[in-house]
């Protein structure tokens, strides 16, 4: 009888292509999207943290040629210098936070 898994030759090889076929497919679904989402999550963490980092040193890079680019001239000493790059800084960092803030239109429901 073909339909007895006792006498039928082919069960077992049959049985263990189906396992192996659903454990396959479990796996795909399941295991490789999650792999993604670890990688991007961790990816995204580490272009983050970077940035931030990048940004902040850009800022100290930017503080310094300043005050050496005021302080070249020789008009103005050392330690003025410091005190008029930072006036410098502070008025371009308001400036482009006045900027982004006029674009970033209106999200908020006003309150009636």
């Amino acid at each position: 009888m073909p339909g007895n898994p006792l006498t039928n030759p082919n069960w077992a090889p049959q049985l263990a292509d189906t396992i192996e076929r659903v454990v396959s497919q479990v796996r795909d679904k399941a295991t490789n999207k999650a792999v993604v989402v670890v990688r991007a999550l961790v990816f995204g963490i580490i272009i983050g943290v970077a940035a931030l980092v990048s940004g902040v040193l850009a800022l100290i890079l930017g503080t310094k040629l300043l005050q050496r680019i005021v302080n070249l001239g020789g008009a103005i000493d050392a330690d003025s210098s410091v005190w008029v790059s930072y006036i410098v800084m502070g008025l371009l960092l308001t400036l482009v936070g006045v900027v982004c803030m006029r674009k970033r239109g209106s999200t908020t429901a006003h309150a009636s």
